[in-house]
């Protein structure tokens, strides 16, 4: 390959890069408004039904594609459905139900800086399960990036302490389904792409909703006279939740979840933007001084990342040079022994 060719190669692969990540930021961005607006503004405060909605549409639209044989699915044993995709559907459930009960009791721009906990949660957890291990320069990371958020959440006007508890909820949710993945799907060698994986999750998230539905929500609707309901936004808010999932799957299949989490560090800030744009949200400057300590500590800490995922990339690509090179040792090495045996 030329040098010009390599060049646009890398050039159309960045390009790639940052359109996955605009998309995936404009999408996750329009869900969290959009979500926002339909629980605090829109007469519809039934978080675990919104939820509901969002896994039966994604289900449907997802068996359908499937069924027609559209997308092609894996076989997959009851053995490991149970083993791998329930508990992951159980984390799941939780964790959309508490995170969107969370928009009745906080700001859009409070709950992003309270979302800077998920490395924290992530990382805590995986040293339990043994899928991360502790390091004393992470672990002070860690602690900078708590005392950050507990700034931001002392300069809270509108401080909650039931909307901290479910976001809290959520984040710990959350991150065991992220540990949950790791050690149950990527230890089977199972390889779902985004519909297949809604194909199989959503229809058990379903499920694990409907217990707290009937008993939380479904009489409450049924009694409050000023629900609304308006089918071409709920049908939208559906759609716009599906392209989410196509386009979570979409950036990490395609570049990976450090991209992510790169990118999600410019969304939180947009979105603190566009609160207190759109909804009038309050944000003090005791709030932007914490989630800014905890935004650098994040950023830091995505830096090593990097920097760990580079070094591993370069020592792969090390090796591999070195592999023809040893060949002609090995091919010398192995007649060498024939002879000897021969003899």
């Amino acid at each position: 390959m030329s040098e010009s060719a390599a060049n646009k190669s890398v050039l159309s692969s960045i390009i790639a890069a940052y359109t996955y990540v605009a998309i995936w930021i404009g999408l996750s961005g329009a869900v969290i408004m959009f979500n926002k607006y339909l629980l605090a503004y829109a007469g519809f405060p039934y978080p675990i039904t919104l939820t509901m909605w969002h896994m039966f549409f994604c289900a449907s639209l997802a068996i359908g594609l499937v069924k027609s044989g559209k997308v092609q699915s894996i076989n997959m044993d009851r053995e490991t459905y149970m083993r791998a995709i329930v508990p992951i559907g159980a984390c799941y459930a939780l964790s959309l139900w508490v995170g969107n009960a969370a928009y009745l009791y906080l700001s859009v721009s409070f709950i992003q800086m309270l979302k800077a906990l998920m490395p924290v949660a992530v990382f805590s957890i995986g040293c339990v399960f043994k899928t991360e291990t502790f390091s004393w320069p992470i672990f002070s990371n860690m602690i900078l990036v708590t005392i950050g958020v507990a700034i931001a959440s002392f300069g809270e006007i509108n401080f909650n302490v039931v909307g901290v508890m479910f976001q809290m909820g959520a984040i710990v949710a959350e991150s065991i389904r992220l540990v949950l993945v790791q050690l149950l799907l990527q230890a089977r060698g199972l390889k779902l792409n985004p519909i297949t994986t809604l194909y199989y999750v959503a229809p058990c998230c379903f499920v694990f909703l409907l217990i707290p539905f009937f008993f939380l929500e479904a009489s409450a609707i049924q009694a409050d006279p000023n629900v609304s309901i308006d089918p071409l936004l709920f049908l939208l808010n559906a759609l716009v939740a599906f392209g989410l999932n196509m386009a979570v799957f979409l950036l990490i299949g395609k570049t990976s979840a450090l991209t992510m989490n790169i990118g999600g560090v410019v969304k939180d800030w947009l979105l603190i933007g566009l609160s207190y744009w759109i909804y009038a949200s309050p944000v003090t400057q005791v709030n932007l001084a914490g989630y800014l300590i905890a935004f650098l500590a994040v950023c830091w800490y995505n830096y090593q990342k990097l920097q760990k995922v580079k070094a591993k990339v370069l020592e792969d690509a090390k090796q591999e040079l070195k592999e023809p090179e040893m060949e002609p040792l090995r091919k010398t090495s192995i007649a060498g022994t024939s002879t000897h045996r021969g003899a």
